[in-house]
């Protein structure tokens, strides 16, 4: 499939939370469940606007928190959902969920309607970082949590943050190691990052905390990568890690440069050369579809030139890299062409390797990731 086809995965955002953590800027609303008939009645009149029958090979559920939602409100999601796409017999189908939201009967009813894969935001396996980040769930309740699912949907996979303010290499390396000991699939580590707008970028400039230095960032980092490593966990890709099999493809369609659907208030979609942008007001988006007007706030068509740029960024984000030979015969560029003094600068710095077939970070590159991609702009 090139970027131009019709696309065969689908996201779909679901923007409720119990509570908006203060590091946390996604598109969401907390505490306004009364919201939520108005989205359901919204989600099925965009969905309507797709022609009937497409099959998916993925399908991913985001937030918010999309568990949030009762079992009736995910069923009513899903036939909306199931009334214009087909899922093909080995479909990812993907749902992100907070522990607490799950119980037995929930889990249950996601496994009987086809859910497949379960992204769950734990975050940390110790009290005190979870309280700072304002999660609402205590370590002891994960392991029952991790436990009741996987016996249901073994597709299971965790995210953890490090970089945490009083969070140390160790508390870290137990974090870990805890999931490690549960048998999980695959696992999601992000450094913390205070973004503005958040209440703990408030918090941050008033002086309350500082985040870790960036040497304790960057061993907690390369600690997770030779640890993970050596419990079977691949990384594949600079946040991810999973054991053979579980990569997680619906986040590969993004990473390889295929088109997908977006629905949702600030959902994505690239389709046909053009990525579309849904407004991230919940109230600016339901406002729009209840008046019959388009919930897009941006749109861009990429040249050639542009969607190989894109090419680049987002591929160097697997561990596997570029295949250049596959990026010329898809984009019609070589990448000497494109960014010749972008690859020179980087190999010279150590921070990318350029094999016979393929073009990657190195692991000092998968620290400085940001900073390298940029100069591919």
């Amino acid at each position: 499939m090139t970027d131009l086809e019709t696309p065969s995965s689908a996201y779909i955002h679901v923007p409720f939370c119990q509570h908006r953590c203060g590091y946390c800027d996604f598109t969401l609303v907390a505490r306004k469940d009364h919201l939520i008939d108005d989205y359901l009645a919204a989600m099925e009149q965009q969905l309507a606007t797709v022609e009937p029958g497409i099959e998916l090979q993925t399908l991913f559920l985001g937030g918010g928190t999309p568990t949030h939602l009762s079992i009736e409100q995910l069923e009513r999601l899903f036939a909306a959902i199931l009334s214009r796409f087909q899922l093909s017999d080995d479909c990812e189908f993907s749902i992100e969920a907070n522990p607490l939201n799950l119980c037995i009967d929930k889990i249950d009813f996601l496994q009987q309607s086809g859910v497949n894969r379960v992204s769950l935001g734990v975050q940390s396996f110790h009290s005190e970082i979870l309280t700072f980040l304002e999660r609402d769930h205590q370590p002891e309740q994960i392991f029952e949590i991790v436990q009741n699912l996987r016996d249901r949907i073994p597709n299971t996979s965790l995210d953890l943050i490090f970089a945490v303010p009083g969070q140390s290499l160790q508390n870290w390396q137990d974090s870990l190691a805890d999931v490690v000991g549960l048998g999980i699939p695959h696992l999601s580590t992000y450094g913390l990052t205070i973004e503005k707008g958040t209440s703990f970028w408030s918090r941050q400039q008033s002086g309350l905390f500082d985040l870790p230095a960036d040497e304790l960032a960057g061993t907690m980092y390369e600690y997770s990568l030779e640890y993970l490593s050596s419990q079977g966990l691949q990384h594949y890709e600079i946040s991810n890690f999973a054991r053979p099999g579980f990569e997680c493809r619906h986040n590969e369609v993004y990473w390889t440069g295929h088109p997908y659907f977006g629905f949702g208030p600030g959902a994505a979609s690239y389709l046909k050369g053009v990525r579309r942008q849904n407004h991230r007001s919940v109230a600016t988006w339901l406002k729009r579809i209840a008046a019959g007007e388009s919930p897009i706030s941006e749109e861009e068509e990429l040249d050639p030139e542009s969607r190989a740029r894109e090419a680049v960024i987002f591929g160097l984000r697997r561990r596997v890299g570029i295949d250049l030979a596959d990026f010329e015969s898809r984009y019609g560029f070589t990448l000497d062409e494109l960014a010749e003094t972008a690859m020179e600068k980087n190999i010279t710095a150590g921070l990318l390797e350029q094999t016979e077939t393929h073009l990657r970070l190195t692991q000092a590159g998968c620290l400085l990731a940001d900073s390298v991609v940029i100069d591919f702009l």
